[in-house]
């Protein structure tokens, strides 16, 4: 991923950051949407996209640029040592839910998807306040010496 350029330290942009804090706020609200109309399976995904987008988020917050969920995920516990227990579990019922079938998904998983989102989300957008200067020029560091071991 470094050598395509999916993964790389970019300039830390405010206006992304708003961006996605705003994609996951409407993909959250969605997610409920679809809930209220048995749509569960998508409002599994949406839940999901939510936690995702936030995530992105904090990555742009600090200027690191990642095109893959899984390494995303895994940036927020290596860099930022946040648990990633719930978002990774968010994506793995989504992969499930979407790409298969012969599932049976009750709406109080989904209820409960979507409060582990709204959980998820609110922790981010707190951390993602606290972040000074100093705290970013020190994940980037982080995260430059993560890569240099790979």
């Amino acid at each position: 991923m470094l050598k395509e350029g999916k993964l790389k330290l970019v300039e830390p942009s405010e206006a992304i950051k708003e961006s996605y804090i705003k994609k996951s706020e409407s993909n959250l609200a969605s997610a409920k949407i679809l809930l209220e109309h048995d749509k569960l399976e998508e409002a599994i995904s949406m839940a999901y996209y939510s936690m995702y987008s936030i995530l992105t988020a904090l990555l742009f917050k600090t200027g690191i640029k990642c095109e893959n969920h899984s390494a995303s995920i895994l940036l927020l516990k290596k860099v930022f040592e946040i648990e990633n227990y719930s978002i990774n579990d968010a994506k793995r019922e989504r992969i499930d839910k979407q790409y298969y079938a012969g599932f049976s998904i009750a709406k109080q998983d989904v209820n409960d998807t979507i409060q582990a989102a709204e959980n998820f989300n609110n922790k981010m957008l707190d951390f993602i306040s606290r972040l000074g200067s100093q705290k970013i020029k020190a994940y980037r560091k982080r995260f430059e010496n993560i890569m240099s071991k790979n």
